[in-house]
């Protein structure tokens, strides 16, 4: 995913260049610094940097703490990457950009986090009193009863996966690209249904049914890929309105964004499912009688 991304920005570039001269993008590729996104990441990023600290003082042996904070903190630079970065200002011109910045969402960031398990760590990024009241909360009948159901595998798959055919629609996807409020609310929708669905998928099922439910996955985003990529026409007007002044037709950007959906991002829920398989077959082998 990282070869493809700068592929394909240094081939989008040296078109815009060759077709507009150097006046598209003289003062270089912007970051976007939304306080709506700056501020939430910043305060995950101390909160558990904090927890960390606190939880390695008292620990033996932090080292598996250390892991799950390679992974924490690798989702979360993977997070402001997508939303902060060039990326994000070039998927607001480009359809096949704005599908990139999506997938490392949902199928990157989100499961990097979900691996390091952060609630226990971001809790002890508190003060004591905080602390207290928000781990009570979370344990009363009234939070984990919800959270139980929505965390189920197939309810969490459905959830994950209505939120991407509905923000796929093309009316709501281009009114995303054209209002920053429904925008914030695309990206929130895609890492929260993709968070609930990773933690399903590796914390709450078993391994053969995580399999199911990633292939699953696989299945119905590669349709929706498959279907932006083989439209005779184009969909999604507004965001694809720009394509012209990075050497593309409309179609030909929408078709690209599809791809993306249909083949790499199928790719990692693929590659995720047969982990998932080969835990199971090995588990299996390993519970079976030595005389069977």
């Amino acid at each position: 995913m990282p070869a493809l991304i700068c592929t394909l920005i240094f081939f989008m570039s040296a078109t815009a260049a060759m077709a507009h001269g150097d006046e598209v993008h003289a003062g270089g590729l912007p970051w976007t610094f939304d306080l709506w996104i700056v501020l939430p990441l910043a305060m995950l990023a101390a909160l558990y940097g904090i927890g960390v600290m606190r939880l390695a003082w008292r620990a033996r042996r932090p080292g598996g703490l250390l892991i799950r904070a390679l992974f924490y903190f690798g989702g979360m630079l993977t997070l402001a990457g997508a939303l902060l970065s060039p990326l994000h200002w070039l998927g607001e011109h480009l359809f096949t950009f704005h599908m990139i910045e999506h997938e490392i969402v949902m199928a990157v960031s989100a499961p990097l986090i979900v691996l390091a398990r952060p609630v226990g760590v971001l809790l002890w990024g508190l003060p004591g009193r905080a602390r207290r009241i928000a781990g009570s909360a979370m344990l009363s009948p009234s939070i984990r009863a919800p959270w139980d159901w929505f965390a189920g595998a197939t309810n969490a798959t459905i959830i994950h996966g209505a939120a991407i055919w509905i923000w796929h629609v093309p009316t709501l996807f281009d009114a995303a690209v054209t209002d920053t409020a429904v925008h914030r609310l695309q990206h929130l929708s895609f890492f929260a249904t993709a968070i609930l669905f990773w933690w399903a998928i590796v914390w709450r099922t078993d391994y053969g049914a995580s399999a199911w439910h990633l292939f699953a996955t696989m299945i119905h985003t590669s349709v929706l890929g498959a279907l932006m990529a083989l439209a005779p026409r184009v969909l999604y007007t507004a965001q694809t309105q720009a394509a012209m002044e990075w050497g593309l037709t409309p179609l030909e950007d929408q078709q690209l964004a599809g791809m993306i959906m249909w083949i790499p991002a199928g790719t990692i829920y693929a590659a995720a499912a047969m982990t998932m398989l080969a835990l199971w077959i090995r588990g299996s082998s390993e519970r079976r009688p030595k005389n069977a």
